[in-house]
């Protein structure tokens, strides 16, 4: 997810540690390149799954600082209004994949009316907060799933697969197998929308990208393993995924789509 993270309480440090077998301050510009590639933050898959275990969400105090936050990531409501032009008029089942506390499917649901909605996340700060958001709302259940394991079967089918901000904390062999799974649960002519933190194309473009956030570079998430914008469609496309596209960008800040084929 976009933003910072409070290094002393969450012990970020530790995957470096045990990687480099040292600490050390990032000082100059080839240490900031040299911890970058460790980490696979902003490159491909090419660099390697270095931080692959590291996932902060959990934590009951990373989920909470994001949320105090979340209003705040700039042109995120215009990523969230062109989501919504993608998604079906009247869709009858809606999975949200990293629900976090219900932001989107409550949008969705708001917007598209009283469908059939699955919202999933593994965090317990926000699946509480999507309990007490949802209360309330027989059409809405809340599951607890954690998207580095395959999607339960008992999900059933979707016409409708969306996600925001979450999926980029899996590693990028997750991530492939993961859009295979929602490949899977779409039902003919059914719907993926994934508003996603992407990659930059090159170091400074990032460090540029984290400055409109007013975040230093060693303060990034490092549960963040961002992948570039063209290696996900083309992940989509090679799926089976047909009117694969980037509808909209700004920064770090995608909107990838993708549909399910229409039943011949």
């Amino acid at each position: 997810m976009p933003g910072a993270v409070t290094k002393p309480t969450a012990r970020w440090w530790e995957p470096f540690l045990a990687l480099t077998g040292e600490l050390r301050l990032i000082t100059t510009e080839n240490d900031y390149q040299n911890i970058m590639q460790l980490t696979s933050c902003h490159m491909g898959p090419r660099l390697g799954p270095m931080t692959d275990a590291v996932n902060l969400w959990s934590s009951e105090q990373h989920a909470a600082q994001y949320l105090v936050r979340a209003d705040t990531i700039p042109h995120r409501v215009a990523g969230e209004t062109a989501r919504l032009e993608w998604i079906p008029r009247r869709p009858v089942r809606v999975l949200d994949l990293g629900s976090g506390d219900g932001r989107l499917l409550s949008a969705v649901v708001g917007a598209r009316g009283a469908v059939d909605a699955v919202a999933l996340d593994f965090s317990p700060t926000m699946l509480a907060r999507l309990r007490a958001r949802f209360a309330g709302h027989t059409n809405v259940s809340v599951v607890a799933h954690d998207m580095e394991t395959p999607l339960p079967a008992a999900l059933g089918t979707f016409d409708t697969i969306v996600s925001s901000f979450a999926i980029h904390h899996l590693p990028h062999r997750r991530k492939r197998m993961l859009y295979e799974e929602i490949f899977e649960r779409l039902m003919p002519g059914g719907v993926f929308c994934n508003l996603e933190h992407v990659a930059s194309a090159t170091p400074a473009l990032h460090r540029l990208f984290l400055a409109q956030l007013d975040v230093r570079p060693e303060d990034e998430d490092p549960s963040n393993k961002l992948l570039d914008v063209h290696e996900q469609l083309m992940w989509l496309r090679e799926i089976g995924f047909v009117d694969v596209d980037c509808h909209w960008k700004w920064r770090e800040l995608a909107l990838l789509s993708g549909r399910r084929a229409d039943a011949t």
